[in-house]
């Protein structure tokens, strides 16, 4: 059993049930839990932080509640060693509104995100899967999480066939990321062990209920004909205005969609199969930094990226 771990509005911060699921075996012997509806997705992130600004400079416990551990002894799907998005623009209204850019956004941020501009990115790269439950350092051992050295973009999609539903259910959001998997060609097990599939919802719709459900984004799996898939819900984060789902309150428009994606994108790589990965006493390792955004300058421009928890600096960073 596990809790949702959404990106949520603080103002409205809720618990989530838990549900009882019958678990998936997933290779090398992980157990991770299937796709059932709203109450078993992943992910924590408020739109204003109701907690305030967290200092780091923790106590010994504190820290041991924030230090990250790996759930699962497998060697696949507890992270994505070699990272591959793909983003996934669902329903004809893209075709005619698109307000605050984020199409374009989206694309040339994960466009840059790579190489030696990209010091955020190589946070990432100190965990790994393959090693004993209950790991918190993998010291040489298991298979890392590598720093792309090319743009981990790797296809973007306008489903345009017909309208995205206003108030798409997140088994609609799931058999929408099984389309894609089917589009891009990745329709064994083996490519879909690093991709994940960002299903980006058009303006003035409501996935999975947002933002009345109280999150800004979440992302799970689903099992498929094609494997176990790694999905995100992203619904259009601009339209609950500037300094939403950001830190940053100097009214830029798309920051908070960076700040949310970049938040769900790390904790897929880390968790990639929920919540067989990287988890700690506060969270995924987005849930840990939820109040720490920088702009870091890319290849591509300039982007809110969220902090990420580091093991190895036993505080939120954004850089490795």
């Amino acid at each position: 059993m596990h809790i949702r771990a959404l990106r949520t509005p603080a103002r409205a911060l809720a618990a989530l049930a838990l549900a009882a699921l019958g678990a998936v075996t997933v290779a090398g012997g992980a157990q991770a839990q299937p796709t059932h509806g709203a109450s078993t997705h992943y992910g924590v992130k408020p739109i204003t932080s109701t907690h305030g600004i967290r200092t780091f400079a923790a106590s010994a416990a504190a820290a041991s509640a924030d230090t990250l551990s790996v759930g699962s002894s497998a060697s696949q799907g507890v992270v994505s060693p070699h990272p591959k998005v793909y983003l996934v623009f669902w329903g004809k209204q893209w075709s005619s509104s698109d307000p605050a850019g984020v199409a374009t956004d989206l694309q040339s941020m994960f466009k840059g995100l790579y190489g030696s501009q990209d010091t955020w990115g190589t946070i990432l790269t100190q965990y790994c899967e393959g090693v004993a439950s209950g790991t918190t350092n993998c010291a040489g051992k298991g298979i890392r999480i590598a720093h792309p050295a090319h743009a981990p973009l790797g296809g973007t999609w306008f489903d345009n066939a017909t309208a995205e539903p206003t108030n798409a259910t997140a088994a609609q959001l799931a058999a929408e990321a099984v389309k894609a998997a089917k589009h891009f060609g990745n329709t064994s097990q083996t490519p879909n062990l690093n991709a994940q599939y960002v299903i980006v919802s058009p303006t003035r719709t409501h996935p999975d209920g947002f933002p009345s459900s109280n999150f800004c984004a979440w992302h799970d799996f689903t099992g498929s004909a094609y494997g176990n898939l790694a999905y995100t819900n992203l619904p259009y984060v601009p339209d609950l205005g500037a300094g939403s789902c950001t830190t940053f309150t100097d009214g830029r428009l798309l920051s908070g969609i960076e700040s949310t994606e970049t938040h769900e994108y790390a904790e897929t790589v880390t968790d990639f199969w929920p919540s067989s990965g990287w988890n700690g006493g506060n969270g995924e390792i987005g849930d840990e930094c939820e109040n720490l955004d920088a702009y870091v300058k890319l290849t591509t421009g300039t982007f809110d990226l969220q902090g990420l928890w580091s093991n190895r600096a036993n505080a939120c960073v954004t850089h490795g």
